[in-house]
């Protein structure tokens, strides 16, 4: 009789711990990023205090094909964001050559999404993004081309993203002042959560990025 209760003694207490161990094993290892992770000058002061569960909060702006795009797109998935603009001549068409690898490795996962925010909406127009977006062999409906208000453009960067300081965003678009932007991809999770930023203009950094991508979007 000891000898049962002792038997089921230790299974009460070694089923806990495997299930753990199998949970932790399917988990992947990657942070979660909070604004308090983040150098202060990147995130807007409304948010500044936060040091647990950032999410990317609501947009509502205009995709490439001119239709309303909300981040509902979002909801449940996997994602990459970016912050470009079409005309840029330098790190920009690294940047979207490096970012069609990415959808190459998940094309046609209906859970995964790639976002590319411009930081030229005067310019950047709908019909110009899609024009950009075409020229290199975009996925409609996976990978989403976003332009819209660009205080609203500025204002997710700041308070979801962190990829824009507020010196960059007064600058950009000022007659002879040079487009400054970020080189930062940015990995979301399902439950909106920044997971890493990675070197979009870095071959090796984009290979890490796509095996994180695969980590976040393994069944659970």
């Amino acid at each position: 009789m000891k000898r049962l209760v002792f038997i089921a003694l230790i299974l009460v207490i070694a089923i806990p711990i495997a299930y753990f161990m199998v949970n932790q094993a399917n988990t992947p290892n990657l942070p979660f990023i909070n604004p308090t992770d983040v150098q202060s000058e990147m995130v807007d002061s409304s948010v500044q205090h936060i040091g647990r569960n950032h999410k990317i909060g609501a947009f509502n702006l205009l995709d490439e094909q001119s239709k309303v795009i909300t981040d509902n797109v979002i909801e449940g998935k996997v994602c990459v964001a970016e912050y470009f603009f079409t005309t840029c001549g330098s790190i920009c068409p690294i940047m979207n050559k490096q970012m069609q690898r990415v959808q190459a490795a998940f094309k046609g996962n209906s859970t995964f999404e790639i976002l590319s925010f411009t930081v030229d909406p005067e310019n950047d127009g709908p019909e110009q993004m899609l024009v950009y977006a075409k020229g290199h062999g975009y996925q409609p409906g996976q990978w989403h081309f976003i332009t819209g208000d660009k205080k609203d453009l500025y204002s997710l960067a700041r308070t979801s993203f962190f990829v824009l300081k507020p010196a960059e965003a007064e600058n950009l678009g000022d007659a002879g002042s040079d487009f400054i932007h970020t080189n930062n991809f940015v990995l979301i999770d399902q439950d909106r959560h920044i997971r890493g930023y990675y070197d979009g203009t870095n071959a090796a950094e984009v290979d890490q990025l796509i095996l994180d991508i695969e980590k976040l979007l393994e069944p659970k």
